[in-house]
């Protein structure tokens, strides 16, 4: 039987190359890509058997560089508004704790804007994760299934007497980003090149995103949307929703929200539930 020794987390020795050795060979090589202090895999080398470190290190600086230069695009706003440098900086932390789960690279940053809530030196922006997670939901908007969405005929076929016990089906392009602070009029502001004026950062706003044709659409929620929303999609009825967004806060309006939940294609289909 072939003989298989791990000499540590980033390397290995393999005694005879067999399919287990080669994939582990892999997995040692890959391991180090993002870890400086992992030493190159034992048995790979450079051209006619030379030494591999250097040209390991270039390979290694290439990867995580690639995956940088992937979250700048994904998160251009946050990388506006701190600084290309700072970004930069950021983000080879987050590449070096986080590597890829999938091959397709722009699935990559998921997890970028919790990692910016922890990042010590971004305390000073509280509102940057949630800048940053409505950039990301942008991002699966944009690449979520085409399905046309809800129009508002359809509620006006519905009887009068069975309007609250609709239940919605979400489109699958609609999220939503709650926030203690301005992220939403940050995120406008910083998405595009123009000269921007100051704006207070401590209002609290909640975000709605969709792509109801082939853009996709940032919205500010007026009061009680977001709760409105959430209830809706998490399968509650159109009556229960109403009254959950009431009791979030008394200045709900029901006929507003639906009316600018059929705007913005938030949902895909609807069915009567039972009285």
């Amino acid at each position: 039987m072939p003989s298989l020794i791990a000499t540590s987390a980033c390397s290995l020795t393999v005694n005879v190359m067999s399919p287990e050795a080669r994939l582990s060979l892999a997995s040692a090589f890959a391991a180090g890509l993002l870890d400086p202090s992992c030493p190159p895999p034992v048995l790979a080398s450079g051209p006619r058997g030379q030494e591999l470190a250097n040209r390991y290190d270039v390979y290694r600086n290439n990867v995580t560089v690639s995956l940088i230069d992937a979250l700048a695009a994904v998160f251009p706003a946050v990388q506006r508004i701190t600084g290309a440098e700072f970004f930069r900086a950021m983000a080879r932390f987050h590449v070096r704790e986080n590597p890829p789960r999938s091959p397709l690279l722009f699935a990559y940053g998921d997890d970028f804007p919790g990692f910016i809530q922890r990042y010590e030196y971004a305390r000073s922006m509280p509102w940057l994760a949630d800048v940053a997670r409505i950039e990301r939901a942008w991002l699966d908007a944009y690449h979520a299934a085409d399905i046309r969405p809800l129009a508002a005929e359809a509620l006006a076929r519905v009887p009068h007497d069975r309007i609250s016990t609709l239940r919605f089906e979400a489109h699958p392009a609609s999220r939503i980003v709650r926030s203690e602070f301005s992220a939403v009029s940050i995120f406008a502001a910083n998405r595009d090149q123009a000269q921007q004026d100051r704006l207070d950062a401590s209002l609290p706003e909640d975000g709605l995103i969709t792509r109801p044709d082939f853009e996709v659409v940032v919205r500010h929620l007026p009061p009680g949307g977001a709760q409105f929303l959430l209830s809706l999609m998490s399968g509650k009825t159109l009556g229960e929703a109403a009254t959950d967004a009431q009791n979030d806060t008394t200045s709900f309006d029901l006929v507003a929200n639906l009316a600018g939940m059929f705007e913005a294609g938030v949902f895909a289909s609807m069915k009567l539930g039972e009285q």
